[in-house]
């Protein structure tokens, strides 16, 4: 009895990616269009990195921690994308079952960073504006630094369990993920014997994870709102709201969408919307993401202007 088990569990060495199913003329111009959108987006928040790492003026702990934020972006469509991409150009659209469940724990454990280095950045940004004569004493180069470690850390550490768990789910027979990554749900729904146990498990990091960094990033942002409007300078109030109104952009954007896909139970909605909406958030957001940052801030343009400019320069000498 325990050897069928074994051999039940061991069946599937690999699953198919359906993707987004179409002629092989639309695959190639899929092919193109997120060839284009993955290239923008390592070239923004790689801008975003270098400018924070080369511009002195951005060693502070808000700009630093958007470093890292973008690196974080980097990566995290990193783990999907490449995949996604060589999955166009394939007729089998295979993965393996080691590598699909790597990109299963990554994947989800760079977007569970993802939402605690947002909840790094309302902290920052409370203490910035509602705590100012503090601020230089509380936000030392000891704190944002293990802040950065806590945030890079935190979701690999949270998503071992549940993505070991499902990974010794019995897998014997059917092996078609309806998606183009692979996706705890389906992989779930793929396996011989329904464990509410591990569905529990899973739902329940789902939700402490995102609507607790969701909330905690929510009450930040409504008490610097709220010291905002408390403000007598109209000029310190601009300054103030164009650096939270990025924030929170990018927090919207993000959140939306995840809550949406993971924290909602989505069981009934349709395929083609769950690839949709994990599109948003998964390629979309890292996509926008510098363009947020960049363009309601004057002093990450300027600090690009200068490093492409220079680069510019050298590059023609």
């Amino acid at each position: 009895m325990n050897v069928s088990g074994t051999e039940t569990t061991n069946s599937v060495s690999h699953f198919i990616l359906v993707g987004f199913p179409s002629s092989p003329e639309m695959q190639l111009l899929y092919f193109g269009l997120f060839s284009v959108v993955y290239t923008l987006t390592l070239m923004g928040n790689a801008a975003i990195v270098c400018a924070v790492r080369w511009e002195r003026r951005l060693h502070t702990p808000m700009y630093i921690l958007l470093g890292n934020f973008s690196l974080l972006e980097i990566c995290y469509v990193t783990t999907t994308v490449p995949n996604m991409l060589a999955n166009f150009l394939s007729s089998s659209k295979s993965i393996s079952f080691v590598n699909c469940f790597a990109q299963f724990y990554f994947f989800f454990s760079l977007g569970c960073d993802e939402g605690f280095f947002l909840c790094i950045m309302a902290f920052d940004r409370y203490l910035a504006i509602c705590r100012p004569l503090h601020y230089p004493r509380i936000m030392t180069k000891q704190l944002y630094t293990g802040l950065a470690i806590f945030g890079w850390s935190c979701g690999f550490v949270l998503f071992l369990t549940p993505v070991v768990l499902i990974s010794q789910l019995p897998y014997c027979g059917p092996n078609t993920i309806n998606h183009f990554l692979c996706d705890p749900a389906p992989l779930m729904m793929l396996s011989c014997s329904e464990d509410t146990t591990t569905q529990f498990i899973y739902s329940t990091f789902n939700a402490v994870s995102m609507i607790g960094t969701f909330l905690f990033v929510l009450c930040s942002y409504a008490l610097v709102i709220v010291a905002v409007l408390r403000m007598p300078s109209a000029a310190g109030k601009r300054k103030a709201f164009s650096t939270c109104a990025s924030h929170l952009a990018v927090v919207i954007l993000f959140f939306g969408s995840v809550m949406v896909m993971y924290v909602c139970p989505g069981s009934g909605r349709p395929v083609k919307m769950q690839k949709i909406v994990t599109l948003l958030y998964s390629v979309i957001t890292p996509l926008c993401n510098p363009l947020i940052y960049s363009l309601r801030n004057k002093e990450m343009k300027t600090a690009l202007k200068k490093i492409f400019g220079t680069a510019h320069g050298i590059h023609k000498m």
